[in-house]
């Protein structure tokens, strides 16, 4: 019979939780939402073109996708104190390398420092600290982590412009990078002390069954179409709603409130998760976001109802967040988070960096944006059928797996 660590105190997992918000917040702000602000200022400060800057960018946001495999097992042996400590420092240094790069080729290789740094920085090892140390509790403080980190880019945007108003790219990305030392740093040192001490997995199925297991490549595949289709439209909607007609502030605005729906979603998935099993959960959220898409695709309009709908999509990406969060601990459940969770969440990483240029290319070949959309609402309808079709599967492993431990 496996024996359960002791439940850690209820202060030291809210000081836990806490720091998390925070730190996610900053890596968030510093390492992705700084560079769509300061992307035009770096164009014109050095010459570099806006498709080489943004290719470089892209190129480290896949090398994070790569190292989420390797963190994951990282986070599974030693814990995430000794991992997101690490992140911190190598955020830092990233983001320090970019803001004193003196050619492409060292604004490149920050990028590329820079996306190694983000497996050890973004959501994906927050969540698996969390479901390490909240055992049944874990989607509620998931849910409070995501909705914290929600405001990311409302905090970030508008400071990451204040700064280059007074510092320019260079200084405000000397500053996003002290912030991430002096701030994530101290917090994931000392706040992340917990004992890792996750239950033993039974020995009865190991993670490379599992990993290769039906149920787990099908809803990674549905994952990854998902991710991609999630991506995809959120950077094209503001190209759709300019093409109809639109201001470019109505299409801010679209964007603006479509990242307030993701808030709203993730409020309300808590409910979803006490009434709906995983593989159902998972459908509805993908099936709610290829309603939105559609819709976007064949209403022009008015303006109210085409940020309406904006809202709902982004309510239906915010839920799709959280059923990633949560999907790999409810189906094999927490004690291999970790290790699971990094193989299954690379692809996911991997279709969302790809996944702006590869939409922008659709538009064009498909005869423009509105036929992108009701592509991508296809594309998001048989994610859900994979997902409806590995869950059960994966459902009735997870029911046995239960048992045994149970038994055990």
């Amino acid at each position: 019979m496996t024996e359960a660590a002791a439940a850690p105190p209820a202060r030291a997992l809210t000081g836990v939780l806490v720091a998390l918000s925070v730190t996610v917040v900053i890596s968030y702000g510093a390492l992705f939402y700084a560079f769509t602000v300061l992307a035009p200022s770096i164009t014109q400060d050095t010459g570099w073109s806006q498709v080489a800057i943004t290719t470089a960018f892209s190129v480290g946001s896949l090398v994070g996708a790569v190292c989420g495999i390797p963190v994951g097992r990282l986070l599974q042996h030693f814990g995430p104190r000794p991992v997101m400590s690490l992140g911190s420092v190598l955020g830092a240094a990233s983001v320090a390398g970019v803001a004193m790069a003196p050619s492409f080729a060292a604004f490149a290789a920050a990028w590329v420092l820079a996306g190694v740094a983000t497996a050890g920085l973004y959501y994906s090892p927050a969540f698996a600290a969390l479901t390490g140390w909240f055992g049944t509790r874990r989607v509620q403080a998931i849910t409070t982590l995501t909705l914290a980190g929600g405001f990311a880019s409302t905090i970030f945007a508008p400071f990451n412009a204040f700064l280059d108003g007074r510092l320019g790219w260079r200084g405000a990305y000397l500053v996003l990078a002290g912030t991430v030392l002096v701030v994530t740093l101290p917090a994931h040192a000392f706040s992340l002390k917990l004992p890792w001490q996750p239950h033993r997995a039974s020995a009865r199925t190991r993670d490379r069954d599992i990993l290769a297991s039906r149920p787990f490549v099908l809803l990674a595949a549905s994952g990854t179409l998902t991710a991609f289709v999630s991506y995809a439209s959120l950077v094209a909607l503001p190209v759709l709603l300019l093409g109809r007609g639109a201001s470019p502030a109505l299409a801010a605005w679209a964007v603006g409130l479509a990242g307030a729906g993701q808030v709203s979603g993730r409020l309300v998935y808590p409910l979803l998760n006490r009434t709906l099993r995983p593989r159902t959960r998972a459908a509805f959220v993908i099936a709610l976001l290829a309603a939105s898409l559609l819709a976007q695709a064949m209403i022009p309009g008015p303006e109210w109802l085409s940020i309406t709908i904006a809202i709902l999509g982004g309510a239906a990406r915010g839920l799709f967040t959280l059923v990633n969060a949560t999907l790999p601990a409810d189906l094999w459940g927490p004690e291999r988070y970790a290790a699971l969770s990094g193989v299954y969440q690379a692809p996911l990483a991997a279709a969302g960096a790809l996944a702006p240029g590869i939409g922008a290319g659709i538009a064009v070949v498909a005869g423009g944006y509105p036929v992108l959309f009701a592509i991508l609402a296809a594309v998001s309808v048989a994610a859900a059928l994979i997902a409806l079709a590995a869950g059960k599967t994966a459902e009735y492993a997870a029911a046995v797996s239960a048992a045994i431990t149970v038994a055990e």
